[in-house]
């Protein structure tokens, strides 16, 4: 049925989109909404339908999981033919908003959860409020609380977490701490049990003369997981939930966020990383961290694919410990980019089955096969001790243990790019201070969410 699936990948849609009017042009939350009954499940009495498709699956590992799952939803629903378009999640970014204006847009999207991306869309009234289509399909059954909430907002796109479903993701994911078993073991060392044997681990690889932690910061993000893990281990979860959402009721200026961005500061006076840091990307770090540089990588799951690949068995993961051997801290992490329908879309209920397919339990078991995290059963869908497995056991331990924190850029329409990348490239080239990002991240805050 490849045949069926028609693909595109992205080239010059940003010029072609160009001419599109801004987000939320013309529209309100409630025009053309998905109303509660209007729901229709069944495949067959949808007739012949093209299904416009956007998403960001192109790493290897995701692209992979993708191509199988569309084939078989192809296979099953033949009056239902996709036009795929793939694209990189910059380029998403950048295409996104435009096409969410057109008067025509793509039936399924792929849009990042938070207040820059989908927060902006809801407020807007861009994105179909999907709870009728969770209640015809047992999407709150199948899914965990906190999976969900990070797809919600409330209508007016004001409140982060609560309110109605807007997308649904397909595969779990965390920021954790990879290693290089070998050079642990030639270090006398063994796996950190506790954040003080990490630390430890850092300072003896220093003295050794390895790099302790590989990171590349070109990109801006990655700085951002970076301090969202440290900050795990300085500040209460609640604390980080409100201001990772960009709620009212909290503050960056508080002295237990100063100390995750002075423990930053620290690691990167006593030389704990690689040289050029803002000049490199996360790939490239992570290739050279997987061709055998560095003792530690701290990055999100979804590397896994790429260093094992690359490094075998040679290295291994685990979520950041806590202060007590035996528990897990808490880090960054939830769900992969949802998948939201847009108001305007011509094909909702279509677009509804397609999500419920890719997201079934059969849907879970393919991610594993192709070497994912599944976003829900992942302790008990995954076997062995590779690095999958050791990411999907340290999801379960956060998830059971700990709490997944918001991802840093998720809290205002303006964080990543106005105040998280330049401050924290700043922080590496040892240009502010760490009171002079907290001032920048609450100026952020404050503007947005009136704290």
């Amino acid at each position: 049925m490849k045949n069926k699936v028609k693909l595109a990948v992205l080239v010059g849609l940003a010029a072609s989109l160009a001419a599109c009017s801004a987000p939320g042009a013309g529209n309100t939350p409630s025009q053309t909404d998905t109303a509660p009954g209007a729901v229709v499940t069944d495949a067959a009495s949808m007739g012949d339908v093209t299904l416009t498709l956007w998403d960001s699956e192109v790493l290897s590992g995701q692209s992979a999981q993708f191509t199988e799952l569309l084939e078989g939803f192809q296979a099953k629903y033949t009056n239902i033919t996709i036009d795929r378009v793939a694209q990189g999640f910059t380029d998403m970014k950048v295409t996104l908003p435009m096409a969410l204006s057109d008067e025509n847009p793509p039936d399924v999207v792929q849009a990042n959860n938070g207040r820059n991306d989908m927060g902006a869309f809801v407020a807007a009234g861009q994105l179909t409020d999907l709870q009728p289509y969770a209640d015809a399909y047992g999407w709150i059954d199948r899914y965990p609380e906190t999976v969900l909430k990070n797809s919600m907002y409330t209508a007016d796109g004001k409140t982060f977490g609560e309110g109605n479903l807007y997308g649904l993701s397909q595969m779990g994911e965390l920021v954790g701490i990879y290693y290089n078993k070998e050079k642990l073991a030639a270090l006398g060392l063994e796996t950190p049990a506790t954040w003080d044997d990490f630390v430890s681990a850092l300072a003896a690889a220093k003295a050794a003369g390895e790099t302790p932690i590989m990171h590349g910061d070109s990109e801006g993000w990655p700085a951002g997981q970076l301090l969202g893990l440290l900050l795990g281990q300085t500040a209460p979860a609640d604390q980080l939930i409100t201001l990772g959402m960009g709620n009212p009721g909290s503050s960056w200026n508080k002295p237990d966020t100063l100390a995750g961005v002075t423990l930053l500061d620290d690691w990167i006076k006593a030389g704990y990383f690689n040289d050029g840091v803002n000049g490199l990307t996360d790939e490239a770090v992570a290739t050279q961290f997987a061709e055998g540089t560095g003792v530690f990588y701290i990055a999100g799951s979804w590397q896994v694919n790429l260093l094992q690949g690359i490094a075998g068995d040679k290295l291994g993961f685990i979520a950041p410990p806590s202060s007590s051997a035996g528990t897990v801290g808490n880090t960054l992490g939830g769900a992969s980019q949802p998948y939201a329908i847009p108001v305007k879309a011509q094909h909702k209920d279509a677009a509804a089955l397609f999500i419920d397919y890719i997201t079934s339990p059969e849907a879970m078991q393919v991610l594993v096969d192709t070497g994912n995290i599944p976003v829900y059963d992942a302790e008990s869908l995954v076997t062995g001790d590779d690095l999958l497995a050791q990411a999907s056991t340290a999801f379960g331990e956060v998830t059971t243990q700990g709490q997944l924190l918001p991802y840093l850029d998720w809290s205002t329409p303006t964080f990543g790019e106005d105040a998280m990348t330049p401050r924290l490239q700043d922080l590496f080239a040892q240009k502010i201070s760490p009171q002079g990002v907290i001032d920048a991240f609450e100026s952020n805050y404050a503007d947005s969410a009136g704290a």
